[in-house]
């Protein structure tokens, strides 16, 4: 057998490696490279991880901390530059990369510019304003998540506001958020859940666009003009939680508040049930110390008078205002208690609440109504076709009773002409012709030997 291994040289994996290193260093051993700087990775040994690319591809390339030392331009994301340096392979994942030696600075980078121009054309409408921005309510209760389902983010929220606050009610529009379709998918749910009530939803009190970190390419769906006029234009206060603290897209400045994470923005609407509580307990404390101090000043107030001249004339006086204070004490002590057993009384009602909106009662409801609603359309066509069989047979027998063969059996005949078509008039026959006649049981052939006109 020929063209085996046997006769050809074999390569290890590092020996070809090897060999692709040398060949690619002994060619390409000063270059320079003109893109735009991506995914920037500074790492604490000094060392510079990134990507240059233009519009049709990438290579990735590293700034040792030695030659960043040398170079008095610093790197950062989306800047556009010229690079001048060696190709060379990384081994241990057989990836060819750009050593970098000299660093010029070529301006901002595409899509930074492309940014920075939106940013400054909306900012110069107003469409930033502070005055635009809406407040966000104190303790909201329907909170809607506009992000994508598999996301971590979303997972990091509803670990926030599960923990935090059981009671909120939660409305997912799932949405993709990046590549194309991205901004508009956002911006159609902007528009439905300002309409929520249209559809059958509750409405949210407040809208979260939300999406984990990456480059500037994966957020760049967030820097969409139509979706910063459609949070702009939302009745519905919108924050907007994109990316990590660093990044920053037109999305966060047209919203009603930036979140630096998805997480912070989960911290900021759900109040948490612990601190609730301690809340209540404070508010307690400060009323009892309040009635404490109010029961003390009527009760100096009552030792003064005691005291004076006015002590006979004022006693039953100084008795019915104590009588008064205890009443106020009570009241006051009942009150409290009554407020804080309704807000324990509304924190179980949400627990109640939470548990039945869980995704295995709701799907278990759903699939009881299908079966319900599956009977009924049953029952509902038999009935109908029975209905349908029951008219169809009074039809037929109606058309039965008006047809020829009823008449016939009633005693009647029906001529025909030699055509085989009735005859209804004796001026159309000619003496000499064959005609039929049709009875009940049979047929009648004769000859018309002559006809007279109708009387």
């Amino acid at each position: 057998m020929s063209g085996g291994s046997d006769d050809a040289q074999v390569f290890s994996v590092s020996e070809l490696t090897r060999e692709i290193r040398a060949l690619l260093e002994g060619h390409w051993s000063d270059l320079w490279v003109e893109g735009e700087v991506s995914n920037l990775r500074v790492q604490s040994s000094g060392h510079q991880y990134f990507t240059l690319k233009d519009a049709g591809a990438q290579i990735s390339c590293v700034l040792f901390r030695a030659a960043a030392s040398r170079n008095a331009l610093r790197l950062a994301e989306g800047m556009q530059v010229k690079l001048q340096g060696e190709l060379s392979v990384y081994e241990p994942r057989g990836q060819y990369q750009l050593i970098v030696r000299l660093l010029q600075d070529c301006g901002v980078g595409a899509l930074q510019a492309r940014f920075e121009a939106l940013k400054r054309r909306l900012h110069a409408e107003g469409l930033f304003d502070s005055h635009r921005k809406r407040a966000l309510p104190r303790i909201p209760q329907v909170v809607a998540l506009v992000t994508s389902p598999t996301a971590a983010a979303l997972q990091d929220m509803l670990n926030v506001l599960t923990r935090r606050s059981p009671w909120l009610h939660l409305l997912l529009y799932p949405v993709r958020v990046q590549g194309q379709g991205a901004a508009a998918e956002s911006v159609a749910a902007l528009r439905a859940l300002n309409h929520a009530t249209e559809h059958g939803w509750p409405r949210p009190e407040v809208i979260v666009l939300a999406r984990g970190g990456g480059s500037i390419e994966d957020l760049w769906s967030y820097n969409d003009e139509g979706l910063a006029r459609a949070i702009a234009g939302s009745d519905i206060p919108v924050i907007s939680a994109v990316g990590h603290e660093i990044d920053f897209t037109i999305a966060d400045f047209a919203a009603d508040l930036r979140a630096p994470t998805p997480s912070a923005a989960a911290e900021l609407l759900a109040e948490d049930a612990a601190q609730m509580r301690q809340f209540w307990d404070q508010c307690e404390g400060r009323l009892r110390l309040r009635l404490n101090e109010v029961i003390s000043r009527h009760e100096r107030s009552l030792e003064a008078l005691g005291k004076g001249a006015l002590l006979h004339g004022l006693r039953h006086a100084v008795q019915r205002a104590e009588m008064d204070a205890d009443a106020l004490e009570q009241r006051l002590s009942e009150s409290a208690q009554t407020v804080l057993q309704r807000a324990a009384e509304a924190l179980l009602h949400c627990e109640r609440v939470l548990a039945v909106r869980h995704p295995r009662s709701l799907l278990l409801e759903a699939g009881h109504r299908v079966e319900s609603l599956g009977i009924g359309m049953a029952q509902s066509l038999s009935r109908s076709l029975e209905r349908r069989e029951a008219a169809l047979s009074s039809r037929a027998a109606l058309l039965r009773s008006l047809g020829p063969e009823a008449v016939l059996s009633r005693g009647y005949s029906m001529t025909l002409g030699e055509d085989g078509q009735p005859l209804r008039d004796a001026a159309a026959l000619q003496e000499g012709q064959v005609i039929t006649t049709r009875l009940q049981r049979g047929e009648l052939r004769s000859r018309v030997e002559g006809r007279s006109a109708a009387g």
